[in-house]
């Protein structure tokens, strides 16, 4: 996207919303309740008076494994503003599922949301909303990509934030290659193997482990440098976001791995075949590094039912820093050529944010953002913006 046509994008995008805030909302009412598969759900609405009939249907993103089931209250605030908030002052409905399973809960993702959007706003409104609004955020990302594609008849158009939409099975890898090559540099920092994160690491992991990671950084900065390199994680020339980066890249790993394992029916990541770059002897690296092979089980649940095809059937707009440490930007190039390839290009508008940080939007972004969603959906024509 040329600079000026983005600059154009942008500035009517603010432009429509800024006229929309004239006569803001000035109520926000919450319904909470549970969905019938012990999914729990909030609902919040401007005065009806106010209400112009829309729904904004937020996804949410990875919360860690636990049995408790609850709207992560912490995910609906981006770049700065209340979501539920911003969105009944400008007249529109906000909801949000939970998901019946925390931790990996993409599918999970797509069903809970497609129900509250077919059987509980209904009710709980007594009214079918005219346009119905799909956001979602890093994980979120990829249910609201996947929900573009597959159910045209509950959404009218989507946005994804920062998710994993061009590979699931690249970005289960990331994690994997980021936490081997980090075993590499500093053995038995972590105890445990990478694709079977022992219990005591989980439990101890701010009080114990994060302090010894951040020892091991500050002890070795070569080594830290070779693991930035070889692994291609984003940092910045600021060296805190060095520690962020590697910090936030093993909390996955450790938390994510053992209930993708149970998930997904076996080991998903594989490096039996690859090949690292960018240490000091690379030839050592590659001798050394632990292997492992993925689950054939495992990769053919992540084929069937995590990953994208391209084929949008709604306006989908995609927002995305350039530095992203934990969902990598080569995710939307890689959606890219989905698209193309399956005659939906155009369906899509790509906003990268030179930015680092994962989500690390202003809250114009996010409005902005919205907006491009909105206009595409009711008429405009964006043409060579894509």
């Amino acid at each position: 996207m040329r600079v000026t046509h983005r600059i154009f994008v942008f500035a009517s995008a603010l432009a429509f919303f800024a006229a929309g805030a004239t006569a803001a909302c000035l109520k926000s009412n919450l319904t909470t309740g549970v969905q019938t598969d012990g999914a729990a759900y909030v609902l919040y609405m401007p005065e009806m008076s106010c209400w112009n009939g829309n729904m904004v249907v937020f996804a949410h993103g990875y919360v860690a494994p636990s049995p408790v089931l609850q709207v992560p209250m912490d995910q609906l605030s981006i770049g700065g503003i209340s979501l539920p908030a911003t969105f009944n002052q400008l007249g529109y409905g906000f909801a949000a599922s939970s998901y019946s399973k925390n931790g990996l809960a993409i599918v999970e993702g797509v069903h809970d949301t497609m129900d509250l959007v077919q059987n509980v706003i209904p009710v709980q409104l007594q009214v079918k909303p005219s346009r119905v609004y799909l956001i979602g955020a890093s994980e979120g990302g990829l249910v609201s990509v996947l929900s573009a594609e597959q159910l045209p008849h509950v959404y009218n158009a989507a946005g994804a934030a920062c998710g994993p939409i061009g590979s699931f099975q690249g970005q289960l890898n990331y994690f994997g290659d980021f936490r081997v090559v980090f075993d590499y540099f500093f053995p038995k920092v972590i105890p445990g193997s990478p694709v079977s994160i022992p219990t005591e690491v989980q439990t101890d992991w701010l009080t114990v482990y994060v302090p010894k990671i951040e020892l091991a950084l500050a002890a070795n900065p070569g080594a830290v440098a070779q693991l930035i390199k070889v692994t291609g994680a984003s940092v910045t020339s600021d060296p805190t976001t060095v520690g962020e980066t590697v910090v936030g890249l093993l909390w996955y790993n450790v938390f994510a791995t053992n209930d993708a394992v149970a998930t997904l029916g076996g080991q998903p990541y594989d490096n039996h075949h690859k090949i690292y770059l960018g240490s000091s002897h690379d030839l050592l690296l590659n001798l050394k590094v632990e292997r492992f092979t993925a689950s054939p089980i495992a990769k053919a649940a992540v084929a069937a039912h995590y990953e994208t095809s391209g084929k949008l059937n709604m306006p989908t707009v995609t927002i995305h820093t350039t530095g992203d440490p934990i969902i990598p930007y080569w995710q939307e190039p890689l959606y890219t050529v989905k698209t193309l390839t399956a005659g939906a290009f155009f369906e899509r508008t790509e906003l990268p944010i030179a930015a680092y940080g994962h989500c690390n939007f202003t809250s114009s972004e996010v409005l902005a953002a919205f907006g491009i969603m909105v206009l595409r959906d009711t008429g405009l024509q964006l043409t060579g913006i894509q």
